[in-house]
């Protein structure tokens, strides 16, 4: 049996400044450009700009899918549930109040988190040239 000559897989742009993950995350959850922090991210409440508005880099390339959203519940449900819990064993309201209570906080922090988180997952994607982030298509 014949074996193949190894060969050595090299990147066609070897050498790419590196790009700081946390700053672009925290551009990207205050829903700035990953890239110059300057433009705005999102053109819709969860629709990323093509491109931003400010230096042009093309943010078509994310894909964050379904991340953020489950980012979100785990952050949420790590503040709700510990709350839940500590006024039901210290003052057992009856449970109409807490439906009252509990979904709309719940339902309130979802959607204000969701944007911040959609962008810093995003602002990651940028900054370790995931899906054709880095200059060519993966």
């Amino acid at each position: 049996m014949k074996s193949e000559p190894m060969t050595t897989w090299t990147p066609t742009n070897a050498v790419q400044p590196k790009r700081d993950v946390w700053q672009a995350m925290a551009r990207g959850f205050r829903g700035r450009c990953p890239n110059c922090g300057e433009g705005h991210m999102f053109r819709a409440f969860l629709k990323v700009a093509d491109h931003c508005p400010a230096c042009n880099e093309d943010l078509s390339h994310h894909r964050a899918d379904d991340l953020p959203a489950y980012l979100v519940i785990v952050i949420v449900g790590h503040f709700m549930v510990p709350l839940a819990l500590w006024i039901e064993t210290n003052y057992a309201p009856p449970v109409a109040l807490q439906l009252a209570i509990y979904l709309p906080l719940t339902l309130v922090g979802s959607l204000v988190l969701l944007q911040p988180v959609k962008g810093a997952v995003v602002g990651l994607q940028w900054a370790v040239r995931m899906h054709g982030f880095g200059g060519s298509e993966d």
